[in-house]
């Protein structure tokens, strides 16, 4: 888990320790996250929202690459996440492939997905891409309510389940809920510590100098449309990989998967819990989800009660819940 970069610290003596305290935090923020998550499903009242934390973390975790990261405003991840969804659920139930053969048709054809509509929308800029985003969003979701024979149409995606995973003679029972747990956090931790590995390399500092300053990355040689094209793309894998644990988790994709309001959910997860933070779409998905959970239970008008939530978080909790605790962390740390 990650220490986001704060405001310099009024008394100068506390700068340069700070400093050196987040770059050690940094280093151990992939097997503190992991560690955490291990023991999430022991926490929660039921394993099944657990594991939706986990989907649901990791896609809010590839959006927030590209709009945390890159500051990019999507409204389109739904596609990305929809496409990877449907290619496994097609592969295993009408092509008879194994899980993984399904799950890697998944990731990659939600990559091929963002490689088209990122070469289309990349070279706009603020609220243009945001609407070219969701233009091609809602074409991919036509698509897909036409295309019933594949797709099930309105009825979505059903006649696949994956009963057991393995490779080779070793294989678990997948329908155990504490297992496909942790089966899925064996993919979440490793997408984890490949995003690690983006935001810690050559690549990783040029898409932070990107968001922070387009024209300087521009005028230091930096290759801005390709870089933002090459953010989109990796942001549409880790979205992909999300939406193809989904589609084994639930054995259907429904057509909403596709929706708007898939894309709108990535971007309430992602602001919750802190924009361009390492952890915080985790705990986005988490407090998402759980208020869903706590508030439909209680009215049918939920949403209404999330949205006035939401804003009050966002006017009051800029930096998301996670973001707002590692700068009161910081705080108590420099006093």
């Amino acid at each position: 888990m990650e220490m986001a970069a704060s405001k310099p610290m009024t008394k100068i003596a506390t700068a340069p320790a700070a400093a050196p305290r987040r770059e050690r935090l940094g280093r151990w923020r992939v097997p503190l996250s992991i560690a955490v998550l291990c023991v999430l499903p022991w926490l929660l009242p039921s394993k099944a929202l657990a594991v939706n934390v986990l989907i649901y973390g990791l896609y809010a975790m590839g959006y927030n690459l590209l709009f945390g990261y890159t500051g990019l405003l999507s409204f389109g991840h739904a596609a990305l996440f929809g496409t990877g969804a449907y290619v496994t659920g097609i592969a295993i139930g009408q092509f008879g492939t194994n899980w993984f053969l399904g799950m890697l048709a998944g990731v990659i054809a939600a990559g091929l997905m963002a490689a088209a509509m990122g070469a289309l929308s990349t070279r706009t800029r603020g609220i243009y891409f945001a609407m070219v985003t969701l233009a091609l969003a809602q074409l991919v979701y036509y698509v897909a309510l036409q295309a019933s024979s594949w797709t099930g149409g309105e009825n979505g995606l059903r006649g696949f389940t994956v009963s057991k995973v393995g490779i080779g003679p070793l294989s678990v029972d997948f329908l155990n809920p504490i297992v496909k747990y942790y089966v899925v956090l064996a993919f979440v931790a490793l997408a984890i510590w490949t995003l690690s590995r983006i935001l810690n390399s050559p690549f990783g500092g040029v898409v932070e100098a990107i968001r922070e300053n387009e024209t300087r990355a521009k005028a230091c040689g930096y290759d801005v449309v390709r870089t933002r094209l090459l953010a989109f793309v990796l942001s549409g894998l880790f979205c992909g990989l999300a939406g193809t644990l989904s589609a084994l988790h639930l054995a259907i994709v429904p057509l909403d998967s596709l929706g708007y309001m898939m894309s709108g959910q990535a971007v309430m997860m992602t602001m919750l819990g802190g924009v361009g933070t390492f952890f915080g779409p985790f705990i986005g998905a988490l407090a998402f989800l759980v208020m869903e959970d706590v508030l439909s239970l209680w009215t049918a008008h939920w949403q209404l009660f999330l949205g006035a939530i939401f804003v009050a978080l966002v006017l009051y909790m800029p930096k998301g819940i996670w973001g707002t605790g590692l700068v009161w962390f910081e705080r108590w740390r420099g006093r």
